[in-house]
C-alpha cells in the first residue's frame, strides 16, 4: 500500500469535515493559508487537496470569492463514495448499505439485459466463471476474485455503458478495500448454485430467471456485508 502523503492527509481531513456535516453546503471554508496553519503543513499539500476536492465537486472555488462547500449530495459523483465510506474512525455503515443496495439493483437489471444482449462467448464465460466459483469454494480469496470477475462479465454482457462506468468506479473501491468486502463470498457453498443458475439463465436467454437469480445472490451478499 502506498504511503500517505501530506496532501492525502489534508484531503482526507477535509473530506471528513465536509461529509460529516462539520462544514455545511454553501459555507465558507477557511483560507488555504489558514488551513495550512491549522493542519501543520505548508501551502503545497493544501493546494493539491483542494484541487482534488474540486474534481469531486465537494467544494467550489471561484476567482475573487471564498472557497465554499458544495451541496455534494446534489453535485457529487460516484467518486465521492470513497471519502464518504471510509472515515478515520472506520467505514460509514449507512454509506456501505447504500452502496450495496445500489449494487444489487444494478446487477439484477444487468442480468435481465445480459439475457437478451449477451454474445455466445459472454454466455460461455459466465458459465465458466460460475463453475470455477463452485470449484474454488475452499479458497475465500479466490472466490472473491472470481465473484468480481463474474459480475464484471455480467455488466459487459448487459451492454450498458453507464453500468460499465459505474462498475469501473466500484472496482477501485473494491480492490483497494478488499477486506471490507470479504463477507461477499462467505459460505460459498450457499452462493455457488446461484452463480450457476444465473449463468444458465443468461445462456438460455431467460431474462426473468436471470434477474431473480442475481437479485437473490446480491441480496444475500448485501445482508452479509451490511450486517
Amino acid at each position: 500500500m502506498a504511503s500517505t502523503t501530506a496532501s492525502d492527509r489534508v484531503f482526507r481531513d477535509l473530506c471528513e469535515s465536509i461529509v460529516s456535516g462539520r462544514y455545511a453546503p454553501g459555507e465558507k471554508l477557511p483560507t488555504q493559508r489558514a488551513l495550512a496553519a491549522d493542519l501543520g503543513v505548508n501551502m503545497a499539500p493544501v493546494r493539491e487537496a483542494v484541487k482534488r476536492l474540486e474534481q469531486l465537486r465537494l467544494v467550489e472555488v471561484r476567482h475573487g470569492d471564498a472557497m465554499r462547500v458544495a451541496d455534494w449530495r446534489a453535485t457529487g459523483g460516484l467518486e465521492a463514495m470513497a471519502p464518504l465510506l471510509f472515515r478515520p474512525d472506520g467505514f460509514d455503515p449507512q454509506a456501505l448499505a447504500a452502496l450495496m443496495e445500489a449494487r444489487r439493483v444494478m446487477l439484477a437489471q444487468s442480468a435481465r439485459l445480459a439475457a437478451t444482449r449477451r454474445t455466445e462467448d459472454q454466455a460461455a464465460e459466465l458459465q465458466r466463471l460460475a463453475a470455477r466459483i463452485e470449484e474454488s469454494t475452499g479458497d475465500p480469496s479466490a472466490v472473491q476474485a472470481l465473484d468480481f470477475a463474474f459480475f464484471a462479465e455480467l455488466i459487459e454482457a448487459a451492454g450498458n455503458l453507464v453500468f460499465s462506468l459505474v462498475m469501473n468506479s466500484i472496482k477501485h473501491l473494491y480492490l483497494e478495500n478488499a477486506a471490507l468486502f470479504s463477507e461477499l463470498v462467505a459460505d460459498p457453498q450457499e452462493l455457488a448454485p446461484l452463480y450457476a443458475r444465473a449463468a444458465r439463465a443468461i445462456a438460455k436467454r431467460s431474462a426473468t430467471t436471470a434477474e431473480r437469480a442475481v437479485d437473490r445472490l446480491a441480496a444475500l451478499q448485501e445482508e452479509r456485508v451490511s450486517g
